[in-house]
């Protein structure tokens, strides 16, 4: 016998364009119809969802990723006994117009293997408020890709742009410690935001929020050595708090701040 059982957490990210994050784990719970004002975009880490969009019966296969539109009736219940456990992103129309919604309906279950990570991805960085580039970047990529799907195109490199790289560079560096977001450096320097992040993990093998994290985690040690505290150290580098500078710093470094500022001298 299944023991029931409803698990939910949820929250607004600082993140332009997603509306509200939630994940949940329910054995029993059925959604009866309903619509959203936004797009749903859900992944389902274990068991399957069966429901009905726009009166056509649909289920979560292994390893899809679900977009359901906005305004279109849907409903959902558990398709195993076990019931199912998802992650599920709210994204407003900034990020996906309502152009897309005809072919959503007709195709809302795709079997994408990297569109599926970059979802994953996606939720890990969120629910870290520290790390809103790397949301803002992944995000990004994750409308391109679904535009792929919904809107099919030829596939065509973009164009280098080795100055448009070195320039969001620049501007990374300048605002260290404070940050940029990504909309506010893509309007600064005239480019869209998925072609920023593009262009530069093209030109220096790196992507903008990594490069970000390693200039502070670089910045984090030097103060270190110099004597200030973790405490202190965080804030000044651009980490939200301690925690944020800590999980980062070891995983750059292989060891915590404190441990590091610890180090002694060669004899």
């Amino acid at each position: 016998m299944v023991t029931a059982r409803n698990e939910v957490s949820a929250w607004r990210p600082r993140v332009s364009g997603v509306v509200e994050v939630f994940h949940a784990q329910f054995t029993e719970h059925a959604y009866p119809m309903h619509v959203h004002d936004v797009w749903t975009l859900l992944i389902v880490d274990d068991g399957a969802v069966r429901y009905d969009l726009d009166r056509r019966e649909h289920g979560t296969a292994p390893g899809t990723v679900t977009l359901l539109p906005p305004q279109v009736p849907h409903n959902g219940s558990p398709a195993t006994a076990h019931g199912f456990r998802k992650r599920v992103l709210y994204l407003d129309l900034t990020r996906l117009d309502e152009s897309m919604i005809g072919p959503a309906v007709d195709s809302p279950d795709l079997l994408d293997p990297l569109l599926r990570l970059r979802v994953a991805q996606l939720h890990t960085a969120l629910a870290d408020r520290g790390d809103a580039l790397e949301a803002e970047s992944r995000l990004a990529l994750i409308g391109d890709r679904l535009r792929d799907h919904l809107r099919p195109q030829p596939v065509t490199d973009p164009p280098a742009d080795r100055g448009l790289a070195h320039r969001l560079r620049e501007l990374l560096d300048a605002r260290l410690p404070d940050g940029v977001g990504l909309d506010v450096a893509a309007k600064l320097l005239n480019a869209h935001p998925s072609h920023l992040v593009r262009v530069f993990t093209a030109t220096f093998g790196i992507a903008p929020h990594q490069y970000l994290m390693a200039r502070r985690v670089d910045r984090a040690r030097r103060l270190l050595l110099s004597g200030l505290p973790p405490a202190e150290v965080a804030p000044a580098t651009g980490f939200y708090d301690q925690s944020h500078l800590t999980r980062h710093f070891k995983r750059h470094t292989g060891t915590t701040p404190s441990r590091y500022a610890r180090g002694t001298w060669p004899s």
